[in-house]
């Protein structure tokens, strides 16, 4: 396998060479303003383009990614039956979690979803960043924790769920990383995510639809009724939620 660096490279966003505007992304907005100002000059703005890698199993992580916009998929890959996600990252968040917990590499795959931009950073510059602030470090760590508890709720919700709770939950989970009602999702996508049959997504889609809470055009969900979607939802989405509310405010 090549390197994810050299076959998937990430466009620079032009006109934004150094970042020196507010951030989309809420964890580097969580920071204090003057420690901030200390990691500007390290994060480069670039975009994010759909079914790109951000890294790739068992190689050397090299960046980490500060999402300002659109979705990342963090994927594990089982012989014979394809990918299945572990846990989705927007704009709360940060691909390359390994690098905070010292590690270097990942069995796993971080893959764009939903195109977007995203300011990026050199994982060593990441690792010295971690060492000087304190702030950055404490923040880091909890998001790390509450990203691990929305995976493990994630395995317990596929084993016990239903897909149409399922589905609305991970609708939900997509929605909020989104600044838009309509959301670039075809049914081959969720099916993968939801380690499902597209048929069975399609199915689930159409009792969603029939309940005037989302509209499913070709390769578009829509949300058309939030509170709606929640009453449709499983448990899951509000434990998650209620997990990332209070560890990162």
């Amino acid at each position: 396998m090549t390197h994810v660096e050299h076959h998937a490279p990430v466009s620079c966003v032009p006109g934004l060479a150094t970042p020196r505007r507010p951030t989309f992304n809420r964890l580097l907005a969580g920071l204090p303003p003057d420690d901030l100002g200390r990691l500007l000059p390290q994060l480069e703005p670039v975009r994010l383009e759909v079914r790109q890698a951000l890294f790739e199993p068992n190689w050397p992580i090299g960046h980490v990614y500060f999402v300002e916009s659109g979705l990342v998929s963090v994927v594990a890959g089982t012989n014979g039956h394809g990918l299945v996600e572990v846990a989705p990252i927007g704009c709360e968040g940060m691909v390359g979690l390994p690098v905070v917990l010292e590690a270097e590499t990942s069995p796993h795959r971080a893959m764009v979803q939903v195109a977007g931009r995203a300011l990026r950073m050199s994982a060593d510059d990441l690792r010295q960043a971690i060492g000087e602030i304190g702030a950055l470090r404490t923040l880091l760590l909890r998001y790390g924790q509450a990203l691990m508890v929305q995976a493990a709720q994630g395995v317990a919700c596929n084993g016990r769920h239903a897909i149409n709770g399922r589905l609305a939950r991970w609708l939900l989970q997509a929605h909020d990383r989104e600044a838009d009602d309509r959301i670039p999702l075809t049914h081959e996508l969720i099916s993968q995510m939801l380690g499902v049959r597209r048929a069975g997504v399609t199915t689930a889609l159409g009792a969603l639809e029939a309940t005037g809470v989302i509209d499913a055009s070709r390769g578009c969900i829509t949300v058309l009724d939030r509170a709606g979607l929640e009453r449709a939802s499983c448990e899951c989405y509000g434990i998650v939620r209620a997990e990332f509310d209070k560890l990162l405010g």
